[in-house]
């Protein structure tokens, strides 16, 4: 099958009026769903205009490739417009393109033909040729398009025997890897091959895309190698294969705009040497960016592996409140009623297995935070580390204590991380020994450093600033209202269920148990904060055109509304991982909005309850609500601007 078959003349549209990326999007989609290539055009779109927003697909020269995966793609294809103006809206590498070139690519989901992928993936690397592109740009009927198709595929068949030829010349490897895995993957590749035939380099290229590995390295092309270029906006697969190799780091858009000095660079100026467990960076030069990069991407790992955690947490709890209040098995203070009853047994069970699922966030996110930077050997003592934070050791000690929270899983699992590779990397074994390193010696260091740096550091500081938040709030006692919920409201919104938070919740139900002051501003704090960063998920593309937010973190947006109406904040726990200097003070300052515009109408509760069910107990119930989305449009709101703001001020650095 060639790719002149994966398009028809129907599909080929010359000197189309369209002057909107929308307008060619829909005119395109609707071309191939008449051709019979999808089945629902509207949830075709939905699936390409959410590619769209993971990064740009406009490239140089005039020329786009939008394209998704999707289950309303029968078969794979694609359609060509040439427009009659320049689309200035279409987001791209080179921020000076205008696109006139565009391709719509339809291509089924995840394991279907996996033949056709490959002949796409030749469509994207055949757009770097510039006779191609000659041709698309003069030719003057549909024929002529795909007579230049042809010409493709021949060249694709003499590319494909002559790389068969193996090269005596300077061999530089390369990884290419995008998020989807579809078109920049293979672009990024054959602009590494174009030039190196310029420098006379030989580059063969790994496309880590979305049919795996294509073109592997095998050992005995690694082995003969000089260097390796790693061009990936994700982890690359199995890099422990080039071991002792220079290389450097790009992202995957930096070879379609920078291949021979990206070559040049690794041969005469590398990052540094592949290492057993993790790369380092062995210039000084952008040292310290390096290192925020590094945290930064163990961060996202870990938080990467505890989404799941905490959706399986939040799924449990809720199935089982939610069951249990349709059939009146929760009282005013939003715990089960006593029964016999099998059924509601099993109700409760299940809402204490889901808040079991919660005690391990921490332990997840530190294990897999460790990863990041020493591989396996990171596990056992991130896994710890994050235990410690999640308070586990004073529940099976049976003590009273302080849990350090997320400010104390981050600290231990990168410590555990770094910790772990730099024992990998400086204990030296003789062969009959080498065993006891990752088996005894690693583990058991590490996991002694992570107890003694809890134990004379994490525990002690931040028990201290508990201690410090709980005498701060008694202090304001009951003088000034409104700045005691504020006090309230804050403290509760920062730690999102936190030692904070609990400290907080102690002394606001230790208020109202005694009728000294009600629960108003706390259990608004509650549930404001996760409903809000949920809800500036949904909202975001409305508000400034486009998504701030990572795929996984509005995956986690929509489980955290959820969450957040069954007064679960640790929904918003990932955002907050990610980036506390944002999060944690927008945080606040919702919590506080909200809290405060409520009881300054007159809301009133007295029940610990903030989940949905507990609002007909609201005295004002309107003030109530007004306050709650006070609250949760400022979070909301401020969240999009403010990450919009910074992902604008910095795209020039991610490109």
């Amino acid at each position: 099958m060639h790719i002149r078959n994966m398009t028809q003349e129907s599909l080929i549209l010359l000197e189309h009026e369209a002057s909107t990326r929308a307008q060619v999007l829909d005119h395109l989609a609707d071309q191939l769903e008449k051709a019979g290539y999808i089945s629902n055009k509207q949830q075709y779109l939905q699936d390409v205009f959410t590619r769209e927003e993971e990064s740009p697909t406009g490239f140089e020269q005039g020329i786009a490739i939008p394209h998704g995966r999707s289950s309303a793609v029968i078969k794979s294809g694609f359609a060509f417009m040439r427009t009659k103006k320049v689309i200035k809206d279409w987001p791209s590498l080179d921020e000076e393109n205008q696109v006139q070139l565009i391709f719509l690519l339809a291509i089924p989901q995840e394991g279907k033909s996996n033949e056709q992928m490959k002949l796409l993936a030749t469509l994207s690397t055949a757009l770097l040729n510039q006779n191609f592109i000659d041709d698309l740009i003069h030719g003057t009927t549909p024929k002529e398009i795909l007579h230049a198709l042809d010409k493709i595929d021949i060249q694709d068949k003499h590319r494909t025997q002559s790389s068969a030829t193996i090269s005596q010349k300077k061999r530089v490897l390369a990884i290419t890897a995008c998020a989807t895995g579809i078109a920049h993957t293979y672009m990024a590749a054959e602009a590494l091959v174009k030039a190196g035939k310029a420098l006379d380099i030989d580059i063969l290229v790994e496309k880590q895309g979305a049919n795996g590995l294509e073109d592997k390295h095998t050992q005995t092309l690694i082995a003969q190698a000089d260097a390796l270029i790693i061009a990936c906006d994700i982890a690359p697969k199995e890099i422990e294969r080039f071991v002792g190799l220079p290389y450097i780091s790009v992202k995957v858009a930096q070879p379609l705009k920078h291949a021979e000095e990206l070559i040049t660079r690794v041969l005469t100026n590398p990052d540094g040497r592949v290492e057993t467990t993790a790369m380092e960076n062995d210039t000084d030069q952008n040292k310290k960016h390096s290192l925020l990069s590094e945290m930064m991407q163990a961060i996202m790992t870990g938080i990467s592996y505890m989404i799941p955690v905490i959706v399986a947490a939040g799924l449990m709890m809720g199935l089982a409140k939610l069951t249990a209040m349709a059939m009146g098995q929760i009282d005013n203070m939003g715990q089960f009623l006593q029964s016999e009853n099998a059924f509601y047994l099993l109700l409760g069970n299940l809402d204490r297995f889901g808040g079991l699922i919660f005690r391990f966030i921490y332990p997840i996110f530190g294990a897999y935070a460790a990863y990041s930077l020493a591989d396996r050997q990171g596990i056992v003592p991130g896994f710890i580390g994050g235990s410690f934070a999640a308070g586990l050791h004073f529940s099976l000690w049976g003590i009273s204590g302080v849990a350090s929270g997320f400010l104390g899983a981050m600290f231990l699992g990168l410590l555990a991380g770094y910790v772990a590779r730099f024992l990998n990397q400086h204990i030296k074994l003789s062969k009959n020994l080498v065993a006891m390193k990752p088996m005894f010696l690693i583990p058991g260091i590490s996991v002694l450093i992570i107890f003694i740096a809890n134990f004379y550091f994490v525990d002690p500081v931040f028990g201290a600033l508990n201690s410090w938040m709980e005498k701060s709030i008694r202090a304001f006692d009951t003088g000034s209202e409104l700045m005691l919920v504020a006090i309230i409201a804050a403290a509760t919104a920062f730690d999102l269920g936190g030692p904070i938070n609990k400290a907080a919740g102690a002394i606001a139900i230790g208020l109202a148990a005694d009728a000294i002051f009600p629960l108003t501003g706390r259990v608004l704090a509650i549930v404001i904060p996760p409903i809000g960063l949920g809800l500036s998920t949904v909202i975001d593309k409305y508000l400034v055109g486009r998504h701030v937010y990572s795929e996984e973190l509005r995956i986690v947006g929509s489980s955290s509304i959820i969450l957040g109406f069954i007064a679960i904040s640790e929904g918003a726990i990932p955002f907050m991982l990610k980036n506390p200097l944002i999060t944690i003070p927008l945080n606040i300052l919702g919590a506080i909005i909200g809290a405060t515009t409520a009881v300054a109408l007159g809301a009133v509760q007295w029940n610990p309850l903030p989940a949905i069910w507990g609002w007909p107990l609201v005295e004002n119930l309107w003030a109530y609500l007004v306050g709650l989305l006070a609250g949760v449009l400022f979070i909301a709101i401020s969240n999009v601007f403010v990450r919009f703001y910074l992902l604008k001020k910095f795209k020039k650095n991610q490109l």
